[in-house]
């Protein structure tokens, strides 16, 4: 009989940066839904991978001096390694720059234009770059006295260019009906309300699909002046990565799609229950069953960012808590529909409590009696009294409440399940007394049916953890020397699957008690020496500047002088003098840092117009890539003054 099928996918991470806490807590959650499903006799197929093309990768790399795909292929390795480092088994890591999927890419992109779906027009509205989204003025949001992306809360470029659209409007009265016939279709419920109430019904306005004013993309075949922008390019990986084709598509599609769920993070949930239903609307292909925006895990109250500085990453946390501990707690912490927290204090009392208090100190103590008392032989078991039939009740009842709370995609709930099991073994400890027990050669067989049923107990608990703590499941079942028959989720159903006169394992801890005072200071010092390291250096001071020699006009001639309008603005973090503005020169816009700061703030400095030198050789200031040189004139004084125009011209006016 063949298995049914299973197919999950975490989102594709965008790696202009290293994954943290947050990118890792989805993979594990996905990680651990794979792993159970296989538990429950599912063939499950989990695919993840990298979202690699934009401009926001294309200046990155100029930052860093290198090729975009050379600066994506560094954080991809590390990427994988990560994973490989947090026990996570994937079947398929998918990158967008794999020629198998830039090929179906633009297969699609043809398609969708071939049936009309997609149109050229011009965009003029708000980019913002590390959202890779566009805003119209009424979309953003004010911050400061200053315009803003609604997500990130970073300002936005206005950008003007010729691009493709998508007809989303066409599709939106499909798509409703849909999820109205599926109400199971975007979870959890409150997800749902938001995308049909704020998206979908007061009208979807076409969506922009194609850049010109960058290069690293898909180039789109019928119009090289293009590349195909993120979200096609993005959200077809799901199906490129299974072998989706517009000619005819491979096996291994046919067999897993329509996917089961996408895990992602909230905050993506628009262009996954819109965009990507109404692309596959449009391709003839069935939707995916369900997409579940999970929420954030936030550091303190804030999400986690690299512009605030308060991002936590996993490796780090494994070398403190161990690669399970770190699995724990994130999948412990998360909630089905609210915000998860992390600080190190949670962390460690969670660790405490549930690892070392009551899972560790339960395996490692039932184990170290059935030594001492039996010689690690396993008993057989005796009459049942009720308080053992209680016991027994509540370790076969776990199997099932797991199962139900695993296939409503609420993992928290399901170590919670395990872990009343566990406290619940504990209380039987106390309640039975085993060393009271010991003592009296007359209850030496009642003994050993309390140790049988807390070792059957452990061995239950092993294999319901093995999918969210690989490698402590794996513990558990060696110490007690289970048979293999005796580590399936059907043997868990019933109790007595260990055989009696089988010798159990040493006795080995598990989760080690931590110091909580010694623990934060280690802590407190690492992020201490991290911070002296990456502090920015102290600016040099300023040398007297020398008279300069005389010029030809032909020196003069390789200066390019032009109009800039200044559209974004913001200080360069750890530098007092500097602003960091994106300036508008025609159609394209350069990112400029200037020492000007003391002279303008960031907000009168927007809406300016200044003259620039626009072919000086890139460069980057206290880690900032500059791409020009803002013209200003300085008197003895010390006053500083941008130098503009007398009149209004148009940006990219020529200056000679």
């Amino acid at each position: 009989m063949d298995k049914p099928k299973y197919y999950i996918t975490t989102p594709i991470y965008y790696p202009s940066g290293n994954m943290h806490i947050g990118h890792t807590y989805t993979t594990v959650a996905a990680d651990s839904m794979t792993r159970f499903k296989k538990l429950t006799g599912y063939d499950a197929y989990f695919l993840t991978g990298t979202d690699e093309h934009g401009q926001k990768i294309e200046r990155k790399a100029a930052e860093a001096g290198v090729t975009p795909k050379q600066y994506v292929d560094k954080i991809v390795d590390e990427t994988k390694a990560l994973w490989k480092l947090m026990d996570i088994e994937y079947d398929d890591f998918i990158r967008t720059t794999d020629e198998r999927h830039e090929k179906v890419v633009q297969k699609i992109f043809r398609k969708f234009y071939e049936q009309g779906d997609i149109y050229k027009s011009n965009y003029e509205g708000y980019y913002c770059t590390p959202c890779e989204s566009y805003w119209t003025q009424s979309q953003l949001v004010d911050k400061d006295g200053v315009k803003v992306c609604p997500d990130c809360g970073r300002p936005c470029e206005l950008a003007k260019e010729e691009a493709y659209f998508f007809r989303m409007s066409k599709y939106q009265d499909r798509l409703l009906k849909h999820i109205e016939d599926h109400p199971e279709f975007i979870q959890p419920e409150a997800r749902k309300r938001e995308m049909v109430n704020n998206f979908l019904k007061p009208g979807l306005q076409d969506l922009c699909v194609s850049r010109t004013s960058f290069k690293w993309g898909v180039p789109v075949t019928f119009n090289d002046k293009h590349v195909i922008y993120v979200w096609i390019d993005a959200l077809s990986n799901y199906i490129t990565g299974l072998g989706y084709d517009v000619d005819g598509s491979g096996e291994l599609y046919k067999k897993y799609w329509p996917a089961d769920v996408h895990i992602i993070g909230k905050d993506i949930l628009r262009f996954h229950t819109i965009y990507w239903p109404i692309m596959l609307m449009a391709l003839g292909e069935p939707l995916p069953k369900q997409v579940f925006g999970h929420p954030w895990l936030l550091n303190g109250e804030s999400k986690m960012s690299k512009s605030l500085g308060n991002v936590i990453y996993a490796d780090d946390l494994a070398r403190h808590f161990g690669v399970d501990g770190v699995r724990y707690y994130c999948l412990r912490e998360m909630p089905f529909a609210s915000d998860g927290n992390i600080t190190y204090e949670s962390m460690i009392a969670r660790y405490n409590a549930d690892l070392a208090n009551t899972l560790g100190n339960l395996v490692n103590r039932t184990i170290a009696m059935n030594k001492k008392y039996f010689d690690s032989v396993i008993q057989q078991p005796g009459e049942v009294t009720e308080l053992d039939q209680d016991l027994r009740d509540t370790a076969t009842g776990a199997v099932q409440r797991v199962i139900e709370a695993m296939d409503t995609l609420h993992v928290a709930d399901s170590l919670e399940e395990i872990m009343v099991l566990a406290r619940r073994s504990n209380k039987y400890i106390d309640e039975t007394a085993p060393w009271v027990l010991a003592k009296d050669e007359a209850q030496r067989e009642r003994l050993g049916t309390v140790l049988y049923n807390l070792l059957e107990s452990i061995r239950i608990i092993g294999i319901l953890i093995q999918p969210f703590l690989p490698e402590t499941g794996e513990k558990i079942l060696a110490q007690l020397a289970a048979r293999p028959e005796a580590g399936t989720l059907d043997s868990a159903a019933v109790f007595g699957g260990l055989v009696p006169g089988d010798v159990t394992g040493e006795a080995v801890p598990l989760f080690a008690r931590i110091d909580e005072k010694k623990k934060l200071a280690e802590l407190a010092a690492e992020a201490e020496a991290a911070a002296k390291a990456a502090a920015p250096k102290e600016e040099p001071k300023e040398e007297p500047k020398p008279g300069k020699p005389e010029i030809t006009i032909d020196d003069f001639a390789k200066v390019e002088l032009k109009v800039g309008e200044v559209v974004a603005s913001e200080r360069v973090k750890g530098a007092n003098k500097l602003l960091v503005s994106q300036i508008k020169i025609g159609t394209e816009t350069k990112q400029i840092v200037s020492g000007i700061a003391k002279w303008y703030s960031p907000e009168e400095f927007v809406g300016k117009k200044v003259v620039v030198v626009t072919n000086l050789q890139p460069v980057k200031l206290r880690g900032v890539l500059s791409e020009g040189m803002i013209l200003c004139a300085e008197d003895e004084a010390g006053n500083l003054a941008v130098v503009s125009t007398e009149k209004d011209v148009q940006s990219g006016a020529e200056v000679r």
